[in-house]
Order: C-alpha cells, then sequence, then structure tokens
C-alpha cells in the first residue's frame, strides 16, 4: 500500500472540474528504462495514489459485477507490444459542508485538521469535503506536434477521450512518453463519518461464519472427549476405596493401571526447564498482545483509515506486558523447583531476550537483503535504534519487574510427592512424537480460512478489517489448543509416559508448523506474481517470524491447559 507518502505532480482545485490538463513528458526512453518498464508491466505493479488520505478506487466490470481495486496498474501487455496507462481521469466525490460559517475540527487518519468555512463570514458559500476517490486509468497517444510548447498544467489542444477497453499509446525505445489527467467533481450523498465504507464492504461474510461453524463443531468434538476423560477419572475417584470391598479394590486397581502408576513421576523436572520457563512467558505475552489488540480493533479503534495504528498498538501492548510474561516464567521457574528462586534473574533476562532476540534476527536479515536492492520497503537505521531503545529501555526493566513479583509470590504446590529414582517408561506401540505433530492438524482446521483472509490481506494489499471475526476464531483457538493438549496428555499418562511437559507444549504447539506449510503452498499458488529470489526469501522470513510467535502462543495455552489438567487429576487421587 505504500509506507511512505510521496507528494504528486497532480493539482485539484475543489469543486473545479478540468479536462485535457497536459502534466509532463519524458525523456526519450533509453534501453534500461524501456526494459524496467516492460518488466514492471509484467510483474503487474499497481501505483497507489492518495488523496486526503483515501486510497483511489478503480472499478472494473467483470461478467456483470463490478470488482473494486486500490490503486491502477502502470500498463498493460497487449499481443506483444507494451502500453503505458498515461492519462488518469479522476473521480472526486465531494459532500457539501452544511455549516457555511463554523470552523469544525475533523480528524483525519493523519492529523486533526481544521475545515474553515470558504468564503467571507457570513456568506452562503458552502464549503466542501472529500467523500471518495476514484481512478479511471486509460492509454493516450498524444500528438507529437500539440506537445511542444505545452508547459506543466496547460490545456491540450485536442480533446482526450479517456476510453477503458482501447490502449494506444504503446511503449517503444527511443520515444518520450506524455502524461496528461482529467478531474471532475460530483456530489455525493455520502456523510464524512462514512467514506470508508466502500473500501470496508463486508464481502464474503458467508465464508467468515462457515469457518467459525467448521471451528465450533471441532470444538465440540473435543469437548466430549475432555468430559469423558473428566467423568472418568473423576468418578472413578469418588468412589472411595474405602466403601469398596476387597475384591472390587483389586479389580479397580487393575483398572486404574496407566496414569496412576505415575503419580510420583509425574511432577519430575523436565529437560531444559528454564527454556520451557521462557518459552511459556513470551507465549503468554504474544498471546495477551493479540487477544488486546484484536479486541480493540474489533471495538473499532484501530482502523484502517489511520495508517499504521495496528502495528502501534501491538507494539505497545507487547511492550506493557513484558509485565505478565516475567511474573508466568518465574512463577513457573519455582514451581518447577519447589519453591526455590535461585536464578529468576537470569530467567528473566531470558524471557526478555528470546523472542524480540529472534524478531530482530529475522528483520535485521531481511533488512539487510533490501538494502541491497535498494527498496523502499527497507526500515531505515534510525528506526532499528529506536526499537532497540524501547526494547532495552521498556520491555526489558518491565519484564525484571514481572520476575520479581513472581519470584514473590508463592509457587503452587504440587499435589504429590515425586520419587528420586524415575520409573523406567514402557516400550510404546508408535512414536509419541508423531502424536503431537498431528495433533496440530486440529487448530489448525479451527484457523486456515481467516489464515487465507489475512495473507491475502498482508501480501495483495487489499485491507483487513473483520476483526470481529478475527476475535472470536481467535477464542475458538485458544479453546481448541487447551482441549487437544490436554486430551494428548491423558494419553500419554495413560500409557505410563511420565515425560509431558514438553509433549504437551508442542501438542498444540504444533500448528505453527502447518501454517509455514500453507504459506509455502500459498507462496507457490497464490502468489504467481512474486518475482526473484529475493522476493520469497523475504516472504518466507516474514512468515517464519509469524509461524515462531504462533508457535509461542499456542504452545503456551496447550500447556498452562495440561499443567492445570495434570495438577487437578493428581490432586484428585486419594492415595494410601
Amino acid at each position: 500500500m505504500g509506507d511512505r507518502i510521496e507528494n504528486s505532480p497532480y493539482k485539484f482545485k475543489m469543486h473545479t472540474n478540468e479536462t485535457e490538463i497536459f502534466l509532463c513528458q519524458t525523456k526519450p526512453l533509453s534501453k534500461d528504462e524501456f526494459k524496467l518498464l516492460t518488466t514492471r508491466i509484467d510483474e503487474m505493479y499497481q501505483v497507489n495514489v492518495i488523496l486526503d488520505n483515501l486510497p483511489a478506487i478503480r472499478y472494473t466490470k467483470r461478467d456483470n459485477f463490478l470488482v473494486r481495486w486500490t490503486g491502477y496498474p502502470l500498463g498493460i501487455k497487449v499481443q506483444d507490444s507494451y502500453y503505458v496507462f498515461n492519462h488518469l481521469k479522476f473521480t472526486v466525490l465531494v459532500h457539501k459542508y452544511e455549516e457555511t460559517n463554523v470552523a469544525s475540527v475533523m480528524g483525519t487518519g493523519d492529523a486533526a485538521e481544521v475545515i474553515p468555512s470558504v468564503g467571507k463570514p457570513g456568506s452562503d458559500v458552502p464549503g466542501y469535503i472529500v467523500v471518495g476517490f476514484e481512478v479511471t486509468p486509460c492509454s493516450f497517444q498524444h500528438n507529437a506536434e500539440s506537445l511542444k510548447n505545452l508547459k506543466t498544467y496547460d490545456k491540450y489542444p485536442s480533446k482526450i477521450v479517456c476510453e477503458t477497453n482501447t490502449v494506444t499509446m504503446a511503449v517503444k525505445e527511443n520515444e518520450p512518453v506524455a502524461f496528461s489527467y482529467e478531474v471532475a467533481f460530483v456530489e455525493s450523498d455520502i456523510k464524512w463519518p462514512s467514506r470508508w465504507d466502500a473500501y470496508l464492504k463486508m464481502e464474503g461474510a458467508k465464508v467468515h461464519w462457515f469457518s467459525i461453524l467448521n471451528s465450533l463443531m471441532v470444538i465440540t468434538f473435543l469437548a466430549g472427549i475432555v468430559l469423558v476423560i473428566f467423568l472418568r477419572t473423576v468418578r472413578r475417584d469418588l468412589t472411595h476405596y474405602e466403601e469398596l470391598d476387597k475384591e472390587a479394590q483389586a479389580q479397580m486397581n487393575e483398572e486404574l493401571s496407566g496414569w496412576k502408576l505415575v503419580v510420583s513421576d509425574v511432577f519430575r523436572v523436565p529437560n531444559h526447564p528454564a527454556l520451557l520457563c521462557v518459552m511459556v512467558g513470551d507465549g503468554v505475552q504474544i498471546l495477551g498482545m493479540a487477544v488486546v489488540t484484536i479486541l480493540f480493533a474489533a471495538l473499532g479503534f484501530m482502523s484502517p483509515a489511520s495508517r499504521g495504528t495496528l502495528l502501534t498498538g501491538m507494539l505497545f501492548f507487547y511492550m506493557i506486558l513484558g509485565i505478565l510474561a516475567g511474573y508466568v516464567a518465574v512463577r513457573m521457574w519455582r514451581t518447577i523447583f519447589c519453591g526455590d528462586h535461585k536464578g529468576w534473574v537470569s530467567v528473566c533476562w531470558k524471557v526478555a531476550c528470546f523472542f524480540p532476540g529472534i524478531a530482530f534476527l529475522i528483520l535485521f536479515t531481511l533488512n539487510f537483503l533490501l538494502w541491497g536492492s535498494h527498496s523502499t520497503g527497507a526500515i531505515p537505521f534510525s528506526l532499528f535504534v529506536i526499537l532497540i531503545l524501547l526494547w532495552f529501555c521498556i520491555s526489558v526493566p518491565l519484564t525484571l519487574v514481572g520476575g520479581y513479583f513472581g519470584a514473590k509470590a508463592p509457587h503452587i504446590e504440587y499435589p504429590v510427592r515425586t520419587n528420586q529414582i524415575p520409573r523406567e517408561i514402557p516400550a510404546q506401540k508408535y512414536p509419541s512424537w508423531l502424536l503431537v505433530l498431528g495433533a496440530g492438524t486440529l487448530p489448525f482446521g479451527t484457523l486456515f480460512i481467516e489464515l487465507f483472509f489475512i495473507m491475502s490481506s498482508i501480501w495483495m494489499g487489499r485491507v483487513y478489517y473483520v476483526f470481529g471475526f478475527l476475535f472470536i476464531v481467535m477464542i475458538l483457538l485458544v479453546v481448541v489448543c487447551a482441549e487437544v493438549s490436554l486430551v494428548l496428555t491423558y494419553m500419554h499418562l495413560c500409557v505410563e509416559d511420565w515425560r509431558w511437559w514438553w509433549k504437551s507444549f508442542f501438542a498444540s504447539g504444533s500448528v505453527a508448523l502447518y501454517i509455514f506449510l500453507y504459506s509455502i503452498n500459498y507462496l507457490v499458488f497464490d502468489l504467481k506474481s512474486l518475482s526473484g529470489p529475493v522476493s520469497a526469501t523475504l516472504y518466507l522470513g516474514y512468515s517464519l517470524f509469524m509461524v515462531v510467535a504462533i508457535m509461542l502462543a499456542t504452545g503456551t495455552v496447550g500447556f498452562l491447559s495440561s499443567f492445570w489438567f495434570v495438577h487437578y487429576l493428581f490432586s484428585s487421587v486419594k492415595l494410601d
């Protein structure tokens, strides 16, 4: 959509229709310029123009449907020759400003601008506000003789007919290209607050509802399994041993082989406990950021009309939630080591540097590629410095504060004691990692339809605004992740495998693997216009960044739900 806004040479006077305005003429195209222009036309490059913060819309007819696009293409290839769109027909929709002589402050996306009345105080000349901006590109061959003495903004002597279905201005080497435009102002009934509606028309609401129904079915299916597990285990425990005679008790013990046998191993310290705490802390931070941001966006605080609010909001919430990340990680650390808080500062530092470190590495590498190919999409160095300062001056201290509170908070008591000697795990019929990887398909099923819309909004320049749906899908995703992980943990405990910590994290975290595979599939089948290794590397880099964040967030949900479940399960056990 264009990250940095430049001023264009097109000039309009409010409510003044003008036609056949000559803009400029290029030098004869050199060989390199000609090659560049034709390549860009082949790659379907778009020109995006903005008037009063509204992107230009272009309407095209396709089988009796009007299709809306933002921006217009540079040119078009017909048979074997290239044509450039060098005449633009702008239509500006204006709304008569009712109060004639009252200046009023209106917030556009970039600033609150005062719109004063036009004319002398007390006069009845109305002011106008821009409520729509449309563009129709045409290819028109100007007459070389007529262009000789024209200066910028002069009137072209003969009539320019703008026909959308015929192209005449072919691009040739060593020949100049002339540009011209016309502008028409049309009074419209659209009011100022609803001027973005044309961009944000709800398209395909049915599809979103379908995806939500689809997710609900998965959730109900899993919830059924979870309920059965709870009823089985808890009911068995509630029929107390005391009330049963000896025979029934013996029979019951046989039945209960499985998870009760690992009672003195289930809370054994996992491998790499520090890494687990760090990943859970970061996951809580990312999940919190996602929920808060999407909630605010769904309530309409972060409209696409104001550029960049979404990103700014995400960064802001991420940094503030550092407190939560530190707290959860340190409290988890103390719980694993039964209340010993030695080393909590190092855990905090790791939490503060783990995910931002990964993000920084990925972005820095990609930025080098962008700098190397002289792209305007590269993040300027000054911005990097600001991000590092935000990271170390706000995010890290907040994480340490959270960690301090976590070290002071009471740790979670285990309901059962852990033996010194670990119990042997019986041989499994099939590797448990296979189950863990397979489990990711369920959360992915709830997510993938919404994922398509998000992908096309990021990569295809469409505006994404159905945050209400996204919020619902997000809640459903959290529920599915919790359920999947819980069911898997129970299955592992039933086959006497007590190493559930990491498995519960990756049972729901493995959804990230499927999302990455999906993004590769999207690259191959949907982004056909991406050219060159740099573009593909950028795409995969950004996808990797997204996937790591998703893995931490979903894994955390799974792990915390499993931890609660195991704690609950074993605190209901009546052990002799």
